[in-house]
């Protein structure tokens, strides 16, 4: 059975669905993208995605093809014409097509590219691996200077990805200036003496939805939090360590370097926030 997919106005087969192949996503990554996590066939944090989506575009001065309210219809149609109880939603916005390749943006009249599809993922709450943590390297950070804006340029992620595989290990996390950014897909934490310790937003990472979510949870939670970098030395040394993501939620890491985090298990702080931001999440979902 094929998934439905939205395509410029339209709901489709995926068999179906065409991009012109002069789309400027396609030919300059020139596009950007969010992805919401679906939970008991409820969308998590839409309005925070849609915020970070509208800024996104804002900043590479780009058409929005579609209102927030039209965006959660086609969201919610796509779930419930998939049959979506536990998954994701991928959006993807381009500058459009011109009908030829040129680096100058085209023209106003030039329509953005609006494409939406489900990704199926049974059981995303009850991921095993929060239970056994993930092992991660460190690597150098060479992407541009705007990791702030959810753009499609996701090459060296991708990169790291298949580095960490290589590795034998599950993720990747980069380093910049002695100090880590981030992780391939996901904003990166330690936890020292019960304080948790995450990067500061800049132009240097992206504004986590779910970081965000977690942070605010966590002061609820009167859990101390210090917004600050970090070396990879530091969290190797570190209590525990935790990423945050929209389709993993929270997930503990447990060696950083071949270096065992704490007692190399995951830890309780990384364990209690994921408990919280699952049952807050599926009481507040849209």
């Amino acid at each position: 059975m094929t998934r439905t997919v939205y395509v410029n106005g339209e709901y489709v087969p995926e068999t179906e669905a065409k991009v012109s192949v002069f789309d400027r996503g396609f030919l300059f990554a020139d596009g950007v993208y969010e992805v919401t996590s679906v939970l008991d066939g409820k969308l998590v944090d839409f309005d925070g995605h849609a915020k970070r989506l509208e800024r996104s575009l804002n900043e590479l001065e780009m058409k929005a093809p579609a209102t927030r309210d039209e965006l959660l219809e086609i969201h919610r149609q796509l779930v419930e014409k998939n049959g979506i109880v536990e998954g994701l939603i991928y959006l993807q916005i381009t500058r459009g097509a011109p009908g030829d390749r040129d680096f100058a943006y085209p023209a106003a009249d030039v329509p953005s590219t609006l494409v939406l599809f489900t990704q199926n993922k049974p059981g995303l709450a009850d991921n095993p691996t929060a239970k056994t943590g993930i092992k991660v390297i460190s690597v150098p950070d060479v992407r541009w200077g705007r990791r702030d804006i959810k753009t499609v340029q996701l090459l060296y992620p991708s990169m790291g990805k298949m580095m960490a595989k290589a590795a034998g290990c599950d993720d990747a996390w980069m380093v910049e200036d002695g100090k880590v950014t981030e992780g391939t897909s996901n904003n990166a934490y330690i936890v020292k003496g019960g304080k948790i310790i995450t990067r500061e937003l800049s132009n240097d990472i992206l504004h986590g939805i779910t970081r965000a979510a977690v942070l605010k949870l966590a002061r609820e939670a009167q859990m101390e939090v210090e917004e600050r970098s970090f070396t990879i030395e530091e969290a190797q040394s570190a209590d525990e360590a935790f990423f945050t993501s929209a389709s993993a939620f929270v997930m503990p890491v447990v060696e950083i370097d071949g270096v065992a985090v704490g007692s190399g298990t995951p830890g309780p702080i990384a364990a209690r926030l994921r408990e919280i931001y699952l049952d807050e999440s599926r009481k507040v979902a849209i």
